[in-house]
């Protein structure tokens, strides 16, 4: 579809929310590859919001006239990747007139060209949040590795899939709606899936980082996980109780079988009965104390207020400093 085509099921602006963490030259070299690779009519719409999650470096020069405007969101503190975004999401939603919203990462990963490619996804699924589907990654093979595994547990905890990350695409009038999701603040992706919003997904192949190294290390990999699936506690806890509950059958039917051994079979061994009862019996033990600990989660869980991105943000926001 033409690019011309595809930008009249848009209006004349569309913002671009870019978390940020002391990687300002990979942002320059970003907006300067988003002018190159994309034609000047869809520029020309752009507006580009970057959350400052509170960097301990400031940007010493920005590519100027690129887009429609460029502002900086001064957090007060750093609050993690996740937690920028939905910021920046409930920023815009604050303000009278909502626009379409892409999220993208700032140091290049998330390829520029493929901005048309959610624009036209979009265009063909109006109402729906468009992610980007990871169907290529360059990194390294360990990494790719934990990555499927992660997908896996997943899927197994929550009985969802997720194959995408933070790019993509919000229409206009689902911005506000998803501001006033709480999950979002845990994770981004993973409050979409909660909200019940639909999305759709689109294969985009993974670029590589434009300067700089990632600051995502082992442990910030494992609490990215961790976030995603307590966004679905409710789902999880159920699966887990279940879990148990089978633990609890399939030991119970052990004991059974040894009983039967024991009394009907002349087998000689001495104590191994006893052994492999008093087994079965801490399986069953544990299962239901993680079943009790699984309920107590849930109602607290439920109890407890949530935050809403889009009543409270204002208190992470320090100013808007406009570039340009």
């Amino acid at each position: 579809m033409a690019l011309d085509k595809i930008l009249t099921a848009f209006p004349d602006r569309i913002n671009i929310v870019i978390p940020l963490f002391n990687d300002w030259q990979a942002l320059g070299l970003l907006l300067e590859r988003i002018q190159a690779v994309n034609d000047p009519i869809l520029t020309s719409r752009l507006a580009f919001l970057i959350v400052d999650d509170c960097s301990s470096t400031n940007y010493e020069t920005l590519p100027a006239s690129i887009g429609q405007s460029l502002s900086v969101l001064r957090l007060f503190r750093n609050v993690g990747h996740q937690k920028a975004i939905a910021l920046g999401l409930s920023y815009l939603a604050s303000l009278p007139d909502q626009y379409p919203t892409i999220v993208m990462d700032s140091d290049g990963e998330d390829r520029p060209e493929d901005i048309v490619q959610l624009l036209q996804t979009g265009a063909a699924n109006p109402g729906c949040v468009v992610f980007a589907h990871r169907a290529k990654r360059h990194e390294g093979l360990l990494f790719r590795l934990f990555y499927e595994v992660y997908k896996t547990v997943f899927r197994l905890l929550t009985g969802k899939v997720i194959t995408f990350g933070n790019f993509s695409l919000i229409p206009a009038r689902q911005l506000r709606k998803l501001a006033h999701v709480s999950e979002i603040w845990n994770n981004y992706p993973g409050g979409v899936i909660r909200s019940r919003l639909p999305y759709t997904a689109v294969p985009l192949e993974r670029g590589r980082r434009l300067a700089g190294e990632s600051k995502m290390n082992f442990v910030s990999l494992v609490l990215h996980g961790l976030s995603a699936v307590s966004v679905l506690m409710d789902t999880t806890a159920v699966r887990l109780a279940l879990f148990c509950v089978m633990m609890v059958v399939a030991s119970v039917f052990g004991i059974g079988v040894v009983v039967a051994l024991r009394l009907f079979t002349d087998t000689a061994v001495p104590g191994w009965a006893s052994y492999l009862v008093f087994s079965f019996l801490i399986v069953i033990l544990q299962a239901f104390l993680i079943s009790l600990l699984l309920v107590f989660i849930v109602l607290s869980y439920r109890t407890q207020p949530q935050f809403i991105p889009a009543r409270q943000f204002q208190d992470f926001v320090e100013k808007v400093e406009k570039v340009y």
